[in-house]
């Protein structure tokens, strides 16, 4: 009997990682959409869809968690920017210690991982 990778495989970055990434992103300095979308593959999003990322800002903005003010551009219209507010500073806070609590999960895992490759066990 042939095996075959499930499909149930995970691969990719977590789920919902746009919103801790833009975060840490603003958090960092005050930006505009297209800035955002650009420094994402840095975090390892590679292909972010710009209609989700707009979404995902509106939705911060309603929540609180980044402001957003329009700015006149020297090169073209006017652009809307954000940056994070005291209640985001606190989300990105409890986020990077959940990603610490996850990571350590993790290392836990590929460290058993790693000595179960090297040992030797039949499949049965």
């Amino acid at each position: 009997m042939s095996r075959t990778p499930s499909a149930d495989v995970m691969v990719g970055p977590p789920r919902n990682y746009l919103r801790p990434c833009l975060l840490l992103l603003l958090a960092e300095g005050t930006s505009h959409g297209y800035e955002l979308l650009e420094q994402m593959s840095a975090l390892g999003l590679d292909r972010v869809d710009p209609g989700g990322l707009y979404r995902c800002l509106r939705a911060m903005d309603e929540e609180g968690l980044v402001h957003s003010t329009w700015a006149p551009s020297t090169t073209g219209p006017a652009r809307r920017t954000y940056s994070l507010t005291a209640l985001g500073r606190d989300r990105l806070d409890a986020t990077a210690r959940a990603l610490v609590g996850a990571q350590l999960m993790l290392s836990t895992y590929q460290q058993r991982h790693a000595r179960l490759a090297t040992s030797v066990h039949p499949l049965p």
